[in-house]
């Protein structure tokens, strides 16, 4: 089969690998219908996160038709359209049994690199290191699922893959962000980063009752669709304007009740902190570039929540948790627990609440895929949304 390939930094392939098999009696065989490129995906891509191998297939953000399942897969069958979760959970331990899937004990067979370097492993991923599993992902023809018994998420034939598409990821992931505020009636809640996941938080936090929702971004285009998409939002352009006092003024002075970090381990920024950020990682001085979630500390108001989907790898400089601690702020991050969200959130598409399909920028086959790496890497304006067609 074709499938979309790792082999270093800045280098992607489509190449020909061996289909997957049946494995253990709990997997199914998908034939992906469509795919997507993930904006985590360019961490990967650029040679953040450790422990990647020359041909790991890559893609977290898949879904498709099962051809084949194990024998003790019984909620499946040949032929059903199934969304998957980008988090492998078993279903059964500790932490799948009260809703945190994403740390689920049982699914990730190299657990010792997360356990050296976070004290304990989190659940598997698809195609996100061999730390995180080493399971091939979906930006391929075929994909094995592990625990598909308890794993995707059978949807209507009355809805378009595009659809459904982001109920693997980008939905969900910005829909728990929003949930982690504990949103209040007039709240307002400032979202940093107006890519797919920003956009989802910015709708998210909208439907759990915000008044109010700041975007801070510097892509025009992006902060244009998500004014076009939202009432009641408003938009800073970070290369324009004080973030910090911006957000004072549209708060009476007081700042945020809430800030979502969207962006994660290569924020940009034009302030001396991001611009250090950037040289030491450049030089392998640091691991990630926490430059948003800085200002979203110090932006949120007293007594408030600072939520962190966006995805952080290693050890963070310059943080100023002396802000968090004396301003008592709560702070929510993790993985998604996708399991959680997928029902709840396809019947709001199926109810109208919610078309997905705003954010897709481009649709392209997957042998194109290496293109759209890096011009999703390099012209983060135009290149949005990825959708990949086998």
């Amino acid at each position: 089969m074709k499938a979309v390939c790792w082999n270093g930094k800045h280098d992607v392939r489509v190449e020909n690998v061996p289909d997957p098999k049946i494995l253990n009696s709990r997997d199914a065989i998908i034939k992906i219908t469509t795919t997507a490129i993930c904006g985590s995906d360019l961490h990967l891509y650029n040679g953040y996160i450790p422990s990647m191998q020359a041909g790991d297939i890559l893609g977290h953000e898949f879904m498709g038709e099962v051809v084949e399942t194990g024998k003790d897969v019984g909620n499946l069958k040949k032929g059903d359209r199934v969304v998957v979760p980008f988090t492998i959970a078993c279903g059964n331990c500790f932490f799948c049994q009260r809703d945190f899937w994403s740390l689920c004990d049982n699914s990730n067979p190299n657990p010792e690199g997360q356990e050296t370097l976070y004290g304990f492993s989190g659940s598997g991923l698809f195609g996100y290191s061999h730390m995180m599993g080493g399971f091939a992902g979906g930006q391929a023809e075929f994909v094995r699922v592990p625990f598909a018994d308890v794993g995707p998420l059978k949807v209507p034939d009355s809805l378009e893959d595009e659809q459904v598409l982001f109920l693997s990821d980008i939905f969900p992931t910005g829909y728990m962000a929003a949930e982690n505020c504990s949103i209040q009636p007039g709240d307002t809640v400032a979202v940093w980063g107006a890519g797919p996941v920003g956009q989802f938080a910015i709708k998210s936090a909208f439907m759990l009752g915000a008044e109010t929702v700041v975007v801070i971004d510097h892509y025009k285009d992006r902060l244009a669709l998500a004014l076009q998409e939202n009432k009641n939002l408003r938009t800073i352009n970070f290369d324009d304007e004080d973030v910090f006092e911006q957000l004072k003024d549209m708060t009476g002075g007081r700042g945020p009740d809430s800030c979502i970090d969207s962006v994660g381990l290569e924020a940009h920024g034009t302030t001396p902190d991001a611009i250090l950020d950037r040289v030491k990682a450049s030089m392998m001085l640091a691991t990630d570039r926490p430059h948003a979630l800085r200002q979203a500390i110090h932006c949120c108001r007293k007594g408030g929540t600072v939520s962190i989907p966006g995805v952080y790898g290693g050890f963070l400089d310059k943080l100023n948790f002396g802000a968090a601690f004396n301003k008592g702020l709560t702070l929510k991050m993790g993985q998604t627990n996708m399991h959680k969200y997928m029902p709840k959130l396809l019947k709001h598409i199926e109810d109208g609440d919610i078309d997905p399909r705003f954010v897709i920028s481009h649709r392209l086959q997957l042998d194109e895929a290496p293109n759209a790496y890096k011009q999703f890497n390099e012209q983060k304006d135009d290149w949005r949304k990825i959708v990949l067609k086998p």
